[in-house]
C-alpha cells in the first residue's frame, strides 16, 4: 500500500481551479463539556500554542485543566452560542460566502474559497482534500490573523505542510504571512470606528485591545507585538486621534507567566481613577468577533470598568463580514495570487477546453489514462 493520497481519480485534460483556504482559530462542535474537553484538548497540546517541556505540560493538562476548565469555558459559550451556532462559525463562513462571490468577479478562470479551523471543524486537512477534489492545482493560504504570531499563523502553516506531506502531487502553494498594514485593512478598521461614532457618543479612549502572548515569546523573536503597534499606530493617524486619545492593551492571559502588557482588564479597572470614564473598545486582531470579544471584552471587562467607576463602555464590533473587509480580504488575495492561470486576463473557458482537448488527444495516442 502506497503511504501517499494518490491520483486515482485523475485524468488528461482534468478542469483545475485556484484554491484559496480561509483559517480561523476554531470553535468547539457545541457548547458543552464534552465538546469543550476535545477542543480545548486539540488547542491546548499544540506545541506552538504552550511551549514548556511536553512531559510537564502534559501532566498539567491532563491532571488538572480538563478536568476542571471544560466545564467553565462551556458556560461561557453558552452565553454567546446564537441559534446560527458558534459566532465564529457563523461569520466565517459568511466571509467565506462573501469572497466566493467577489473573486468570481475579479478571476477569470475557476476559484473556490474554501474554510477550515486550525482546531475543531471543519479541519483543515479535510478541507485541504475537498480543494484537491474541486481540481485546485494553485493553493493560496490565507489565515484571518492581520499580525503574525507563531501560535497562530506558524502553526497554520505548520498543519498545512502535515497534511501535504501525506499527498503525491503537490499544488502549488503560497502563503499570507500577515497583513496587519495593508491600507484597506487599515481603512476598513478606521471607517468602522467612524461609524460607531456617527451613532454613538464618542468615548474619551479609544483602547484598542489586542489577544496577549506571553512576554517570552517577544524575547525569542515573535514580532506580534510590533505588528500590533504598527496596526495601532496607523489606525491612530487614520483617525486623527491625538497621542492621549488611544492606547494599546493584551487580553486573555492565561497562566501564570507574564503576558504582553499592558493588560486590558487592569487598564480598564485602572481609567476611572485617572478620570477617564467613557471609553471605546475595539479588537484590531480578530477577524471576526468569538469569544474572546462577546464574552471577556463586551461582557466581562465592562463589568470590570464599571465596577471601578466607569460609566459609558462601548465595544466596537469586529469587522467581521463589512463590504470594506470583504474587499481589503480579497485585494489580499489578488496581490498574492498575480501569475497564476485562473488571474490572467486572457483566460476562457474556451482556450482551457481546447487545451484540455489537446491534452486528451496526445493521452490518447500514448496509451495514457484519459
Amino acid at each position: 500500500m502506497s503511504r501517499f493520497i494518490n491520483e486515482k481519480d485523475y485524468f488528461h485534460g482534468k478542469s483545475e481551479c485556484t484554491g484559496i483556504l480561509l483559517v480561523n482559530l476554531g470553535t468547539p462542535d457545541a457548547p458543552d463539556t464534552p465538546s469543550l474537553r476535545r477542543y480545548l484538548k486539540e488547542f491546548l497540546s499544540d506545541p506552538r500554542v504552550v511551549e514548556i517541556p511536553r512531559i510537564v505540560w502534559a501532566i498539567i493538562l491532563h491532571g488538572i485543566i480538563l478536568n476542571t476548565r471544560p466545564a467553565k469555558s462551556a458556560a461561557k459559550y453558552k452565553s454567546v452560542w446564537t441559534e446560527n451556532g458558534s459566532p465564529l462559525m457563523h461569520i466565517s463562513l459568511q466571509q467565506q460566502q462573501a469572497l466566493q462571490k467577489e473573486m468570481e468577479i475579479r478571476f477569470n478562470g475557476p476559484v473556490k474559497i474554501a474554510l477550515a479551523m486550525r482546531y475543531g471543524n471543519p479541519s483543515i486537512p479535510s478541507t485541504l482534500l475537498q480543494l484537491k477534489e474541486a481540481g485546485a492545482r494553485r493553493v493560496l493560504v490565507l489565515p484571518l490573523y492581520p499580525q503574525y504570531c507563531a501560535a497562530t499563523n506558524a502553526t497554520t502553516f505548520d498543519k498545512v505542510f502535515d497534511e501535504l506531506k501525506r499527498w503525491r502531487w503537490l499544488p502549488e502553494l503560497r502563503l499570507v504571512n500577515h497583513y496587519h498594514d495593508h491600507p484597506g485593512y487599515i481603512k476598513a478598521l478606521a471607517n468602522s470606528v467612524r461609524t460607531h461614532w456617527e451613532t454613538h457618543p464618542r468615548g474619551q479612549l479609544l483602547l484598542m485591545s489586542f489577544h496577549g502572548i506571553p512576554k517570552r515569546n517577544l524575547m525569542l523573536g515573535d514580532p506580534y507585538h510590533c505588528e500590533c503597534h504598527k496596526t495601532a499606530r496607523l489606525l491612530a493617524e487614520a483617525l486623527n486621534l491625538s497621542p492621549n486619545a488611544w492606547r494599546v492593551t493584551f487580553q486573555s492571559r492565561f497562566g501564570k507567566a507574564e503576558w504582553l502588557q499592558p493588560y486590558t482588564d487592569k487598564t480598564l479597572q485602572a481609567l476611572p481613577a485617572e478620570g477617564i470614564k467613557n471609553v471605546d473598545v475595539i479588537c484590531p486582531g480578530f477577524a471576526a468577533d468569538c469569544l474572546e470579544t462577546l464574552e471577556e471584552i463586551r461582557v466581562e471587562n465592562r463589568e470590570y470598568f464599571e465596577h471601578a467607576g466607569g460609566e459609558t463602555y462601548h465595544y466596537i464590533p469586529a469587522l467581521n463580514d463589512n463590504p470594506e473587509h470583504i474587499q481589503a480580504l480579497a485585494d489580499i488575495i489578488q496581490q498574492h495570487t498575480q501569475g497564476w492561470a485562473e488571474t490572467a486576463a486572457d483566460w476562457s473557458v474556451a482556450t482551457q477546453q481546447k487545451q484540455a482537448g489537446i491534452t486528451v488527444q496526445h493521452a490518447t495516442e500514448k496509451g495514457a489514462k484519459k
